[in-house]
């Protein structure tokens, strides 16, 4: 059986790369949740103490915004229907997270980390966006089943 809509090379470019871009929230989650002696020792004390003591609300953003879009780049490298499903749930955890980093502790980040946390967010932004925008579009065309 052939596919009505032949999948797009580009589609193996994004979604790998997307997959091994979002590869790393799920392991900072992962690790810095498990309290990976190996991964926190990039921190110092203040650092490590701040991350560590985020709320479970926050903590619920960052799962979902992390392991969100790495289940998106999933289903799209799957070409299932619901890989733009998946990047709205990681844009409502990034929206989460942001608030809690940016708005409720952005003094204290900006302290610990500097501008980091700004312009890394921005970026996170951007790229979740331009799969969340392409994902829809390649779901548009019939390759997305």
């Amino acid at each position: 059986m052939t596919d009505a809509v032949k999948t797009p090379w580009h589609l193996w470019v994004v979604g790998g790369l997307s997959l091994l871009w979002n590869l790393f929230p799920a392991v900072d989650f992962t690790l810095t949740n498990m309290q990976n002696e190996f991964w926190l020792s990039q921190y110092n004390d203040a650092q490590r103490a701040f991350f560590l003591a985020t709320p479970l609300w926050a903590n619920i953003g960052w799962a979902l915004g992390g392991f969100g879009s790495f289940a998106g780049s999933l289903l799209l490298l799957l070409r299932s229907r619901h890989a733009p499903t998946a990047f709205i749930v990681s844009a409502a955890g990034l929206a989460i997270v942001s608030y809690y980093q940016l708005v409720q502790n952005g003094d204290r980040m900006k302290q610990l980390l500097g501008d980091i946390p700004l312009y890394s967010t921005i970026i996170i932004w951007v790229v979740l966006l331009a799969l969340l925008f392409y994902a829809r579009a390649m779901k548009a065309k019939g390759v997305l089943r």
